[in-house]
This record gives structure tokens, sequence and C-alpha cells, in this order.
């Protein structure tokens, strides 16, 4: 099957890209709702604490899915792909660098990466992939 073609970027810089694909909070709190909190539907994220907007939901999901780092299965059913859940390590790093930096909730999820950051990340990748 064919690749489909990704949004053009603006320049091939490496963390221009990551900023393109990932670059505002919505993109970042919908992949951390999938990969800690299980969400695949469109309700589910809609319903997050942070309070999304539909519009936004919308078209966070569109270019997600876009970037190839989730997949859509059926009506409004999310998943990550292989691309997404190599996210899981760069996403636990930003909860610990935050959580080294600032006063941050959670401290039960900041303390099992602490603990053992690499068991951690096996139980997400284990689960996402289940799924």
């Amino acid at each position: 099957m064919p690749r489909k073609p990704t949004p053009k970027r603006r320049s091939e810089c490496p963390l221009n890209a990551s900023v393109e694909m990932l670059g505002d909070r919505w993109s970042l709190l919908i992949i951390r709702d999938m990969m800690l909190r299980g969400f695949r539907t469109y309700k589910e994220f809609l319903e997050c604490y942070e309070g999304i907007a539909t519009n936004i939901l919308a078209d966070r999901l569109r270019k997600l899915v876009a970037y190839g780092i989730i997949t859509s299965e059926r009506k409004r059913i999310y998943s990550l792909t292989a691309k997404g859940i190599d996210l899981a390590p760069v996403l636990t790093e930003m909860v610990l660098w935050a959580a080294a930096h600032e006063e941050t909730g959670n401290q039960t999820l900041v303390r099992q990466m602490r603990a053992d950051k690499e068991k951690f990340l096996a139980t997400i990748r284990q689960r996402l992939t289940e799924s």
C-alpha cells in the first residue's frame, strides 16, 4: 500500500519536524491520554480535564493521523501507531523534566518513572501493543 504523503515541513531540521508534528499542548495531551489513560474515542478525549474544544480536538486528531502517529479505526476510535508508541520515552522525559523544575501533580506517576524508568516504559509499550 502506498504511503500517505505527510504535510510539507518548513525546514529539514529534526527538531523542527518534531515540533511541527507535536508542536502544541493538545497533541501531546491526546497522546498522553492514549498512553496513560487508554483513551481511544473522540468522546473520551473531549472529556479530558484540560477542556479541549471540539474544533481543536478534531483538528489535532486529523493531524496526528496525517503524521502517522495515530490511526483511526472504525468511526472515531483511535490507536497509537508504532511511531506514536515510540514517543513514550520522550513524554516520560518531559514529565520528569517538568517534575524536576516545577511543582506538578500526579507524584505517583513521577515516582514510578523515577524508580524504574525502563520498567515503566516496558509496561506502557506492552499495554499499547496488546490493545
